[in-house]
């Protein structure tokens, strides 16, 4: 068993997720944020790979105080939990990852992480996974997960995680927010990273709808990955 995956990503028209900086550059309209916060809302846990995690120290907390009431009067916790997928957690500082807000925090190792690490984190309350693997298993990840209740599960990021994710076939859905703006840059993130494909095993998408966002003109595009 594994929950609904949800992929949520928001691009440039050349497909970068953000600049050859690196430093989580805004690509969102403000109409598509909110689209974001209902999404989180929504979901029973959102998740990140390891670049995205110690690099940019996402809250992934819903923002709206209406919609965290709302998830409380249905008996749920104000924020969804934060799940975390990295090879090595040793540089992953005591964060807003793991400090901000009200969430259950759940992190998926493996032995490359240091055990006074792996103690820390469960010290801060964090519940460490390790997986004696090189890298994440996400079959496991995913099936542990459907064990903790989560039904629904939203990704954001980074490029590795989902590519690695769509290989797999684990992906219901995909949601694209394609920005009216060019960065370029050779090695500017993307949406999908990692080793690749060749053509022949393209992952077929099929659109199911698609959006004009009138307060800065992106378009959303929603994806099935079920054929």
């Amino acid at each position: 068993m594994k929950p609904f995956v949800l992929i949520n990503v928001a691009v440039t028209a050349d497909g970068k997720m953000d600049t050859f900086e690196r430093r989580g550059s805004a690509i969102s309209s403000a109409k598509d944020k909110l689209r974001v916060d209902h999404l989180r809302a929504e979901s029973d846990a959102v998740m990140v790979g390891g670049k995205t995690l110690i690099g940019e120290d996402p809250k992934l907390t819903v923002k709206s105080e209406a919609l965290r009431a709302e998830r409380v009067a249905r008996g749920l916790s104000p924020n969804p939990i934060k799940v975390g997928i990295v090879t090595n957690a040793d540089d992953l500082p005591d964060s807003d990852f793991i400090n901000f807000g009200a969430a259950r925090v759940v992190i998926f190792t493996t032995e490359q992480t240091s055990k006074s690490q792996i103690e820390f984190l469960r010290s801060r309350t964090v519940e460490v996974s390790v997986h004696h693997t090189p890298r994440v298993d996400l079959v496991n990840a995913l099936h542990t997960l459907s064990e903790l209740g989560v039904k629904r599960l939203m990704v954001e990021g980074g490029g590795t995680l989902n590519f690695e994710l769509l290989r797999l076939g684990l992906v219901d859905e995909l949601t694209m927010y394609v920005a009216p703006m060019i960065f370029g840059g050779e090695s500017a993130p993307t949406a999908a990273a990692g080793l690749g494909v060749a053509r022949g095993a393209a992952i077929p998408l099929r659109l199911v709808k698609s959006e004009i966002f009138d307060d800065e003109g992106g378009i959303l595009l929603h994806y099935s990955l079920k054929q």
